[in-house]
C-alpha cells in the first residue's frame, strides 16, 4: 500500500488524507458530472471542473481509506435534484468540490482539483462517453468507456469485498445551492 496523501480545499481549512491506492483514477463524461461542473464553476470563487474536453476528474477511494483531518464542519451537500442517488460534497469556506459519493456507495469518488497537477495520479480511462454527443473527439490515450465497464465494476466490487462489504454513512449537516 502507498504512503498516505494529504489533500486540501483551496483555502486549507477542509483537509483529508487518503491511504494506499486509488481504486481508479478516471474522468467521467455522464451528464450529471457535465451539468454539476457548469453550475459549481459559476458559483464565486469555483474552481474549473472540467477537463478541456468536458470530463471531470476524480480519483475513486474507498471510504475507510479517506480520513477528516480537519473542516468537517464546513462540508456542505449539493445534489442536482432533491431525488438525485448522488451528491457532490463541497467545502463551504473556499467553495472546493471535494467529493462525490453515491447513494449506498462504499467509495468516494475525489475531485481531481484536490491534487497538484504534478501529483495527480495517471489518468486509467474515460467512462460514460456515451452521453456525449460525439465521443470520438476524445483522445484515445486512455480507453473511452461508453458506459462503466465490467472492469471498472470488478474494481469496486474487490473494494467492497477487502471492507468486508461495509458502506460506511458520511453524515453531512449543511446543504449548497448552486
Amino acid at each position: 500500500m502507498s504512503q498516505k496523501i494529504e489533500l486540501s480545499c483551496a483555502c486549507g481549512e477542509v483537509r483529508l488524507a487518503a491511504m494506499g491506492d486509488p481504486i481508479t483514477s478516471a474522468e467521467c463524461h455522464c451528464a450529471s458530472c457535465r451539468i454539476a461542473a457548469i453550475r459549481l464553476q459559476a458559483i464565486p470563487d469555483g474552481p474549473r471542473l472540467q477537463e478541456p474536453n468536458g470530463g471531470t476528474r476524480f480519483v475513486l477511494y474507498r471510504k475507510d481509506r479517506v480520513e477528516f483531518l480537519g473542516g468537517w464542519e464546513l462540508l456542505t451537500s449539493f445534489r442536482l435534484s432533491a431525488d438525485a442517488k448522488t451528491r457532490r460534497v463541497i467545502a463551504s469556506c473556499c467553495n472546493t468540490p471535494v467529493f462525490l459519493e453515491f447513494q449506498n456507495g462504499h467509495w468516494l469518488s475525489l475531485y481531481g482539483g484536490l491534487w497538484a497537477p504534478e501529483r495527480l495520479p495517471r489518468l486509467e480511462l474515460r467512462t460514460m462517453t456515451g452521453d456525449l454527443s460525439d465521443p470520438s473527439v476524445l483522445p484515445d490515450d486512455v480507453p473511452n468507456m461508453r458506459r462503466q465497464s465490467g472492469r471498472f465494476f470488478v474494481k469496486l466490487l474487490g473494494a467492497w469485498i477487502a471492507m468486508g462489504f461495509r458502506s460506511p454513512r458520511l453524515s453531512i449537516s449543511g446543504e449548497f445551492r448552486a
